[in-house]
C-alpha cells in the first residue's frame, strides 16, 4: 500500500487551524498527535478503530486519550492516498457540533481550490 500523503488546511489569510490547535497543547499531546498522523500517513484508508472513527459524511477523526482528556483531529479523504487535516479539538461526550461543521466547510473550501487551502509549509517531523 503505498504511503498516503497529509495535506493540511490553510485558510485564505494563511492561518493554519491544525497548527493553530497545537500552540495550545502540551508537548506530549503534540508528539501523540504527530503519533497519530504518521500511522495515518502508513496505513490511509486501512487504519481502523480504536485509532479513527467516521464522524459525519466525508469527516473522520483520529483518536487518542491523554490522562483524561479525549483529543481528536478531523480529517477527509481527498482522493485515493490524499488526506486533509482540517481541525482539531477535545471532546467530553462527542465532538462538538461546531468543531464538525468548521470541518466540512475547510474541506468544501479546499475542494474548490486546492492550491490556496493547502498548506506548504515545513515538516511536523
Amino acid at each position: 500500500m503505498p504511503q498516503t500523503e497529509t495535506i493540511f488546511y490553510q485558510d485564505a489569510k494563511g492561518r493554519v487551524p491544525l497548527l493553530r490547535w497545537f500552540d495550545g497543547l502540551r508537548k506530549k499531546v503534540v508528539d501523540k498527535c504527530i503519533a497519530r498522523i504518521t500511522l495515518l500517513e502508513k496505513q490511509g484508508n486501512e487504519l481502523r478503530f480504536p485509532n479513527c472513527k467516521h464522524i459525519d459524511g466525508d469527516i473522520w477523526s483520529l483518536r487518542f486519550k491523554r490522562g483524561k482528556v479525549n483529543y481528536r483531529i478531523l480529517y477527509a479523504f481527498c482522493g485515493q492516498n490524499v488526506v486533509l487535516l482540517t481541525n482539531g479539538t477535545t471532546k467530553e461526550k462527542q465532538i462538538p457540533n461546531v468543531e464538525i461543521e468548521r470541518a466540512k466547510r475547510y474541506l468544501a473550501n479546499y475542494r474548490s481550490n486546492p492550491e490556496r487551502h493547502a498548506y506548504s509549509g515545513g515538516s511536523l517531523k
